[in-house]
């Protein structure tokens, strides 16, 4: 699987190379959605984007960046604000007499308000940090599509929810951040050959054991612990990662999400521990991708056998 990866967060880049526009609808509801509830978790580096704007869509856009953001602000100060009152009111409490419970009170509401400190100081920040275009499940990230004749980028969940589902489901079967290439005519036999896009990545990360990482057998007595993996391809070039997406509904409220499809691991990415790799298509199938036909899926089959294998070479991450 991949658990997590860095994007591109840029649009810019989808239309400087392959002549994408930007989906100023989608753009629009999202933010609108943070604006008004805070809950979409969107990448600093998508946002960034649209810090100097070019054209009034991206003008637009920005606005509602910083009204988010303003929104944002206000939840942060209250919630501060709260927690504040809960220190004020358990002090209260121990001066009158020490208990346990009125002391862990103010430990929990301390931590609170240093979180939500954190939260408020990255979103004031404006100079890039190197995770700001990382993303994990349930994050936001650029796919490019095909609609109308023209590719387009629309901001995605990483974590798709399957037509038919409900938010239940979801919870029960968190996974499908990620579409198993063995799996793409049952589980996703809705989506496999009708809705397709491409996330870009530079690099992916995965989570295995430490003795698998170390190339080494348990030692007698040692318990297995988890270590994270930085993958970057040794060729230094972007990799087109095949998604399979959805918009989901429920009369009420839509979701667009997706998934990353992936396959059995790369030599040296199961040499340490790992049982996936995602796909990386090859450049020149990326359009026949991005228009399946539904009742050719031998095609799509033939496009994803026919992938990039760049050498992984891997890190550990601090």
């Amino acid at each position: 699987m991949c658990y997590s990866a860095k994007i591109w967060a840029d649009y810019r880049k989808f239309s400087k190379l392959f002549g994408a526009i930007l989906s100023i609808d989608e753009f629009t509801k999202l933010f609108w959605e943070k604006r008004d509830t805070g809950a979409p978790k969107i990448p600093k580096a998508i946002e960034q984007a649209f810090a100097e704007p070019q054209d009034e869509q991206e003008a637009l856009i920005k606005k509602l960046i910083e009204e988010a953001a303003a929104a944002e602000h206000a939840r942060i100060e209250e919630r501060i604000a709260e927690q504040r009152g809960v220190i004020t009111r358990a002090e209260e409490a121990l001066q009158k007499r020490v208990t346990k419970k009125s002391q862990e009170e103010i430990r929990i509401a301390g931590n609170r308000i240093v979180a939500q400190e954190a939260k408020r100081e990255k979103l004031d920040r404006t100079e890039a940090k190197p995770n700001d275009d990382r993303i994990w499940p349930g994050d936001y990230t650029l796919v490019m599509v095909s609609e109308g004749g023209r590719k387009v980028v629309k901001p995605m969940r990483y974590q798709c929810r399957l037509p038919g589902w409900t938010i239940a489901d979801e919870k029960q079967k968190p996974g499908t951040y990620n579409a198993r290439r063995d799996k793409l005519r049952t589980v996703w036999r809705q989506l496999y050959g009708k809705n397709h896009g491409v996330m870009v990545a530079t690099r992916f990360y995965e989570s295995v054991a430490r003795h698998d990482a170390e190339g080494r057998d348990l030692e007698p007595g040692e318990r297995e612990t988890r270590v994270e993996l930085e993958f970057e391809p040794r060729t230094a070039q972007p990799l087109y990662i095949p998604v399979l997406w959805y918009l989901w509904s429920d009369g009420e409220e839509e979701l667009l999400s997706c998934a990353a499809i992936t396959d059995d691991p790369e030599p040296e990415v199961a040499a340490v521990g790992h049982d996936r790799t995602i796909i990386d298509l090859k450049p020149e199938h990326i359009e026949a991708w991005l228009t399946p036909d539904p009742k050719n899926l031998a095609a799509m089959d033939a496009i994803l056998e026919d992938r990039q294998h760049p050498y992984y070479e891997h890190r550990l991450v601090a």
